[in-house]
């Protein structure tokens, strides 16, 4: 019922969106007679501000259509290599046109980013992904909303993510791969790979864990605190909906999208509520740059996606709850999840000092688990001043993670 009023809401907003749309632009157009009158630049942002607070937020493009490699700018090109029901693996291919250029591109070492399916589509990493594209051949795995994927296509739980990580791994080919888990996926990612290594197969060279939930007892936060203050059945019984009728999903189990970004708000509202104070400002100031980034970050943070209720309920117990991965209790089909068989595979883990969602500690216990890597090719990072997105975008990514990620990877080709 929750997931129908939800959409009730959305039809019933959409008309006064569309009006608050409209009425801005009515004050804000140079040629309107409205907007040479007294306070029509307050007008205008207070619509303004109304549409963005009431509209509907889809996933965003990555838009990558050029990156500055080795030199020159060369085209992007967006491919879709895998097609399953709950994920898409594309590459973002690079071209050059000239000899020098293409054996360079050709000889880059490549990259396959594990995007979190925690809330946020795969493009929350379009900084991460056009950094590693100046030095690197990139793969990411896009997660597909829960509610466009038929009933027919079956469940999806925490083990079939693993899957997933590890056919793609196989289709790319380990021998020249670098893994990249940013946040949630550490955990699927680390035991992909580990099932592999047990098995005896070829694992990537490295594997890079950012801001995941490894070992969720170390230095809990408000997300872990939920997680364990409340039973299993409590979420079963009240964050589970169904999908209704007007999409592709109907019928299918999920926990909705729309309630994970009231749980993303409701642990920072003041910091949300100055954002958009600020961004009325911007507009009545004429700050269009200001105005322009808060724009871009709102449509990312707020384009949020279903997912399947089993893998949903399989992480809260699995990761938060029981902590099997960090306990070593954890079995896949019967399997152990054993992360001291790897050794071959390089480790790299990557906190920030000022994380509130994964809390310090939590990735780093990665080394403990892995205890078959040699020490000298293990490593971690603590990023100064750096909260959980600042690891994975923006100018602290850029100038100061992204070096050091980069080394890594080439000291351990």
């Amino acid at each position: 019922m929750l997931y129908q009023l939800h959409e009730l809401k959305s039809a019933m907003l959409l008309p006064l969106t569309a009006l608050a749309q409209a009425t801005s632009r009515t004050f804000a157009n140079p040629v309107s007679p409205l907007s040479r009158m007294p306070g029509a630049t307050s007008l205008a942002a207070g619509y303004e501000l109304l549409y963005r607070l009431g509209k509907d937020y889809k996933k965003p493009p990555f838009d990558i259509r050029s990156v500055r490699c080795h030199g020159r700018e060369v085209p992007v090109v967006e491919q879709v290599i895998v097609e399953k029901p709950f994920c898409r693996l594309l590459r973002f291919k690079r071209y050059a046109d000239d000899p020098v250029t293409i054996r360079l591109l050709k000889d880059d070492p490549v990259v396959l980013v594990c995007a979190p399916l925690s809330g946020h589509h795969a493009t929350l990493l379009r900084d991460t992904v056009r950094t590693l594209l100046q030095h690197h051949k990139v793969y990411v795995t896009d997660w597909v909303d829960a509610r466009m994927v038929p009933l027919e296509d079956g469940t999806f739980r925490l083990a079939d993510y693993v899957h997933y990580i590890q056919e793609f791994i196989r289709h790319i080919g380990a021998d020249n791969l670098h893994v990249v888990s940013v946040c949630q996926p550490a955990v699927p990612v680390l035991a992909a790979i580990a099932l592999q290594a047990s098995a005896g197969e070829p694992t990537p060279k490295t594997m890079t864990m950012m801001g995941g939930p490894i070992d969720a007892r170390r230095s809990p936060t408000a997300v872990n605190a939920l997680a364990t203050n409340k039973s299993f059945e409590w979420f079963e019984s009240n964050v589970i909906h169904t999908v209704p009728a007007n999409y592709p999903g109907q019928r299918r189990k999920v926990y909705p999208g729309f309630l994970q970004h009231a749980g993303f708000v409701a642990t920072n509202p003041d910091r949300h509520l100055s954002a958009h104070y600020n961004y009325y400002r911007n507009l009545v100031d004429g700050d269009l740059d200001d105005a322009a980034a808060h724009v871009r970050f709102y449509d990312e943070y707020n384009a949020v996606l279903d997912m399947a209720a089993e893998y949903y309920l399989d992480t809260i117990r699995d990761v938060f709850q029981e902590f099997r991965l960090a306990r070593g209790i954890w079995e896949i089909e019967g399997k152990r999840v054993r992360p001291q068989d790897i050794s071959g595979t390089a480790l790299l883990t990557i906190e920030g000092e000022l994380d509130d969602i994964t809390g310090a500690g939590q990735t780093a216990a990665a080394h403990d688990l892995c205890s078959g890597i040699p020490g000298a090719r293990k490593q971690h990072i603590t990023a100064a001043g750096c909260g959980h997105y600042g690891i994975f975008s923006g100018r602290r990514w850029r100038e100061e993670i992204y070096p050091r990620l980069r080394a890594f990877i080439a000291n351990h080709r």
